[in-house]
């Protein structure tokens, strides 16, 4: 687990190199004739269903012949890469909640290509023997948690829902709402998972620490997190004319979150590296008739 939160954070490090790439058409395919053009994916930091996904895609679309390379970044450059053509698509965006206001600043510049998952939401989690079981009773139980909050990074849209939304609603302002990184955040959740010591951390759904840790959601009685959210690729704008064939292939993609957490338990949980290829390439053999639905 430690050698997969490092490996994790490695990757976050070069988030830097993110907005370097230039993002491909089927004009600049370059010397490989066979080759139907190149294509960056933007994959958010730490965002693990959208690396899942990427790593997926890639794969798929490698098979049809394109030439495929994913750029790791964090939210607010994956969307100024987005919106100025640096990269092609992402599979990962959050709506109507999470990424709401990034649509507002980029959405007249990047395209929607279609939502592929719709039971995602936004959460609040603790330690499965934790002594409350609701965001009503953190405030008056905040010392049990060392008065402490553990957050992800301080761009995400999730941590702007605790800020605007769930720590006004639920009375948390004198907790210590810390911010950071979600590779940061699932090294204090396994750190108090072997201390046995109490922890409230933000999280969401679909998310591989479900299974990998034995934690459990807070209610949400106000609803301050928000209702489900759907998941949406999103392209640069041009994207689908110039990739017509991949485009109407993401705008038909769906995958529920059995079929997510399955791939996502064998890249992140089942197995500890970051070498992914060789795992993709096992869970298409084992899923060899949804894989061919994704470009049938």
């Amino acid at each position: 687990m430690t050698k997969r939160i490092l490996a994790f954070t490695a990757l976050t490090a070069t988030a830097a190199l993110a907005l370097t790439g230039c993002a491909g058409s089927e004009e600049s395919a370059g010397g490989d004739g066979d080759s139907k053009g190149s294509i960056t994916i933007a994959v958010f930091n730490g965002w693990d269903e959208g690396v899942a996904t990427s790593e997926l895609w890639k794969a798929v679309l490698e098979d049809e012949g394109y030439d495929v390379e994913l750029e790791y970044a964090d939210v607010a450059p994956l969307f100024t890469g987005l919106s100025t053509g640096d990269y092609d698509f992402t599979t990962d965006v959050w709506l109507p909640v999470t990424h709401a206001s990034y649509l507002e600043k980029f959405g007249d510049s990047i395209e929607e290509l279609g939502a592929w998952n719709d039971e995602s939401r936004l959460t609040v989690a603790v330690n499965s023997d934790a002594p409350i079981d609701s965001l009503s009773e953190l405030a008056d139980s905040a010392g049990e948690f060392g008065d402490q909050i553990v957050g992800i990074e301080p761009g995400a849209g999730l941590t702007l829902t605790m800020d605007e939304s769930v720590i006004p609603t639920y009375g948390l302002e004198d907790m210590d709402f810390t911010t950071s990184s979600t590779a940061a955040m699932l090294t204090e959740l396994e750190a108090a998972e072997q201390s046995g010591e109490n922890i409230v951390v933000t999280l969401w759904e679909p998310h591989w620490a479900y299974g990998a840790y034995d934690i459990k959601n807070l209610e949400d009685p106000e609803g301050a997190l928000g209702d489900a959210e759907s998941l949406y690729s999103y392209g640069r704008e041009g994207f689908g004319e110039d990739f017509p064939e991949v485009a109407e292939w993401l705008s038909n993609f769906e995958m529920d979150l059995d079929t997510l957490y399955d791939l996502e338990n064998l890249l992140f949980v089942e197995n500890d590296t970051d070498d992914y290829a060789p795992l993709i390439d096992q869970w298409i053999e084992d899923n060899q008739e949804y894989v061919d639905s994704l470009t049938s």
